[in-house]
């Protein structure tokens, strides 16, 4: 069974710093592109960042830009999120994702095949 686990999630001040983890197994993580998306309370579910599966290359959405960074470490099957300047519009549950049938970045939801069950980060004013 696939999974997908994230931790480092929590509450945190303003212009605080935080770093997700998403550990995958039972699946070849390696060829996989890799992303975080965010859900806050009563908003639809929202791309953050993009990596493909070499990590050559990373994508971030205009909100999150120049506060937050994805990288992957695929020796251990691990994307992660480092999120810096953190605001209060940031609280969300955050989730990654991983894409297997190509290696195209994309931000819709529905073309993921692999979720984790997400993790709660609340920013405080």
């Amino acid at each position: 069974q696939v999974q997908l686990v994230e931790s480092g999630g929590g509450l945190v001040q303003a212009g605080g710093s935080l770093r997700l983890s998403c550990a995958a197994s039972r699946f070849t993580f390696s060829s996989s592109v890799t992303a975080w998306f965010r859900q806050a309370p009563g908003k639809e579910r929202e791309f953050v960042a993009a990596i493909t599966s070499s990590g050559g290359s990373r994508y971030n959405t205009d909100s999150v830009k120049g506060r937050f960074a994805i990288s992957r470490d695929n020796a251990k099957n691990t994307v992660y999120l480092q999120m810096n300047s953190l605001k209060p519009d940031d609280t969300a549950v955050y989730y990654c994702a991983a894409r297997t049938v190509t290696g195209i970045v994309t931000d819709i939801p529905g073309r993921y095949n692999y979720w984790g069950q997400g993790t709660q980060v609340t920013v405080s004013s």
